[in-house]
């Protein structure tokens, strides 16, 4: 926590621009806010473009929440060349002749790969095994078994494909890497491929036209750093998802002091978004089929 940091809530969808990780992107806008504390959620690698949910103060405790949510890319690969990443960044490792193959067989290729199926992290990530993570023994030369995850193509749409170059755009569950996705499809094709730009351009229920560049945001703050903290998004827009419960005086107090309390039967039980009559948001809950309702996440929002 910063010292002479203020207490600032809120969401800002950031646009990360190419060449900086996510975490030099957060504090650049952290010393922007001067807020006291900060997170984001669902890392894009250096290289990578597009939506980064940066989350302050209160908002931070959402940050598990969009970390589950299912996310769409704009891809563009090169066929005929594999690099050690599995993207433009790393050195490249080998080259194959690509298949003359038409738009439609493309395409046709592609949407094989929509629904389940598992797919094996790729030595480039964050994963850890036995305590260090997967890319510190990848730089090192060291290759380890991963184990293969559950993942979840929800639609591919075939953009351009002309020679070398592949371009889609893909709807996909969490935990999906589009690098080993580019991978995959060049070897169902009979070649080899490697990520060469990538572009997240939703985040759940945010879309791309909630995203900010960077360099709107430091104008923004140069200008005037309280408007720009009052144009945060509020940290509920984050749950739309779960649907609304609303709570008189008494039983918002207990709830937001941390205890279970009843409401109406006949909801949809799991996780909902927790309102004080007047809809202040309180937090989240956790709905049972008799009516029971216990905090799960309370939110201390400053009105």
């Amino acid at each position: 926590m910063r010292r002479n940091a203020d207490p600032v809530d809120g969401l800002l969808l950031l646009n990360k621009p190419p060449g900086m990780t996510s975490n030099r992107a957060l504090q650049i806008v952290r010393r922007l806010l001067n807020a006291r504390k900060a997170g984001h959620t669902g890392s894009l690698d250096p290289s990578a473009t597009g939506m980064l949910p940066l989350c302050f103060g209160e908002a931070t405790k959402v940050c598990a929440y969009l970390l589950d949510a299912d996310k769409t890319y704009r891809v563009a690969a090169r066929l005929g060349s594999a690099t050690d990443t599995g993207d433009a960044d790393g050195a490249e490792i080998a080259t194959a002749e690509v298949p003359e193959l038409s738009f439609e067989e493309w395409n046709e290729l592609l949407q094989g790969f929509v629904g389940e199926s598992m797919q094996v992290p790729p030595m480039y990530s964050a994963l850890k095994k036995d305590g260090k993570r997967l890319y510190e023994l990848a730089r090192k030369g060291e290759t380890v078994e991963r184990e293969p995850r559950p993942v979840r193509i929800d639609q591919i749409r075939l953009l351009e494909a002309a020679g070398k170059r592949l371009i889609f755009r893909v709807a996909c569950s969490k935990g999906t890497y589009v690098r080993t996705l580019v991978e995959d499809i060049a070897r169902k094709a009979g070649t080899l491929a490697h990520t060469v730009r990538l572009h997240r351009e939703t985040v759940g229920r945010f879309s791309a036209e909630d995203m900010q560049d960077l360099s709107t945001v430091e104008g923004q703050a140069e200008q005037d750093r309280d408007a720009l903290r009052a144009s945060l998004l509020p940290p509920d827009v984050a749950l739309t998802g779960f649907q609304a419960v609303e709570l008189d005086e008494d039983a918002g107090q207990k709830f937001s002091g941390g205890q279970a309390v009843q409401v109406a039967a006949g909801q949809d039980n799991g996780l909902v978004r927790v309102y004080l009559a007047g809809r202040r948001f309180l937090g989240v809950g956790e709905l049972s089929d008799d009516g029971r309702l216990a905090p799960r996440r309370v939110f201390n929002l400053r009105a």
